[in-house]
């Protein structure tokens, strides 16, 4: 605790759910009407991103494969992430309980790609070498709103296809071109990759504001383009958010890759650090202390340029060279920058009093949180007690 008189609230967000991620996946995968034909290779996409229920749903999709004779493996669809190695990125997956031991089925990973025409489009087309040499390739992805951009495509299975699946030259490609290459060029990218490449169907993964699986959508791969606005939208509509606007200080206790792709979310936090893009209009947070790195982000701190302040233990666990291959790969380097780092938490919460002036005690606004994932229960100050007091979606 940083502040013994900090108050524990309760947000009441909706929260419709799976009961059951698994059976649900099953039941999508029928309703599709998508065959696996029997002796089929079919490579299984995943990514480094934390999904609920990611290996429950890897291994329903694994069955329904076998059932219909076809011969699964994995291969990660990822960019940078594992620090852009092979065995990184294997390790990525194993930290979210997905190994060829949980799994049963290989794990192919490599950075190695092919490359298609590109079409009538500019950028050089990769696809994941190993995928290209199945009969078909699955992908499966949670789909929200990304970090960096808003645009019809965002964080979902379109990505997965162009720079997950496009490995780190794809990745290298994309973000060279800033903004504009992750909202403009990147679905043109993934739309060549579903003309030319062996796409089956992509799973579409839907989280509710307490982080648990609340919609999946087996779509048919002509069928992806479509259907994965109205999903991230329906995203959008269940993220989860900060009690208030208006913050002095924001204590967040673990930021990481498990909780977003840039270990922090900036649709919560409203920074984007990105130079040429207009902040958000709000949540207007005047400091941030990040106290620690999430355990299963394994040293990545990807992110830690939004914050204002860490500890001494969080820049401790920092990786610095996967770190600085996840954000040069992005293009936006103040992400990465060090912020300044306090020996303890009482000094990173007297250096943060300091930055907002002079501010009576009995009129702080302070909130702290578990991290941008989990805001169902936060803590205020007790001037944000008495102005949240009587608000229906407060306990």
């Amino acid at each position: 605790m940083l502040l013994t008189s900090l108050i524990t609230i309760r947000q009441q967000f909706p929260r419709p759910r799976c009961a059951d991620a698994g059976e649900t996946l099953r039941a999508e995968l029928i309703a599709s009407g998508v065959a696996c034909p029997p002796g089929a290779r079919i490579a299984i996409a995943l990514g480094s991103r934390g999904i609920a229920n990611l290996a429950v749903l890897a291994r329903s999709l694994i069955e329904w494969i076998r059932e219909q004779g076809g011969v699964p493996f994995i291969v990660p669809a990822m960019g940078s992430h594992g620090g852009a190695t092979a065995e990184g990125q294997r390790q990525v997956l194993a930290g979210y309980g997905v190994s060829e031991a949980t799994m049963g089925v290989p794990i192919q990973s490599s950075l190695e790609v092919c490359e298609f025409s590109r079409g009538a489009q500019e950028l050089p087309v990769y696809f994941d070498r190993h995928a290209a040499g199945a009969d078909y390739t699955i992908l499966l992805n949670r789909i929200k709103p990304h970090t960096s951009f808003h645009g019809r495509y965002e964080s979902g299975l379109m990505k997965m296809l162009a720079i997950g699946l496009g490995k780190h030259k794809q990745a290298l490609a994309i973000h060279e071109r800033g903004v504009e290459g992750l909202r403009d060029l990147m679905p043109r990218v993934a739309k060549e990759i579903l003309r030319q490449g062996n796409i089956l169907l992509g799973i579409g993964v839907v989280e509710n504001a307490f982080d648990e699986t609340m919609r999946i959508c087996a779509i048919p791969a002509a069928e992806i383009p479509e259907c994965e606005p109205e999903l991230l939208e329906l995203a959008r509509r269940n993220m989860p958010r900060l009690p208030v606007d208006d913050i002095d200080i924001l204590i967040i206790d673990e930021i990481g890759k498990d909780i977003s792709g840039l270990g922090m979310d900036p649709n919560i936090i409203g920074r984007l650090k990105i130079r040429g893009q207009i902040e958000p209009e709000r949540p207007r947070i005047k400091v941030i202390i990040v106290r620690d790195l999430s355990e299963a982000t394994h040293g990545n701190a990807t992110g830690m340029g939004l914050a204002d302040i860490i500890t001494r233990r969080a820049a401790d666990k920092i990786d610095f060279a996967v770190t600085y291959t996840n954000v040069a790969t992005t293009g936006f380097l103040e992400r990465a920058k060090l912020p300044l780092v306090a020996e303890s938490d009482e000094q990173a919460l007297a250096i943060a009093l300091r930055a907002c002036g002079p501010i009576p005690p009995e009129e702080l606004r302070i909130v702290q949180i578990r991290n941008t994932l989990h805001l169902d229960e936060v803590k205020v100050s007790p001037a944000l007690v008495v102005e949240l007091q009587g608000r229906p979606d407060i306990v």
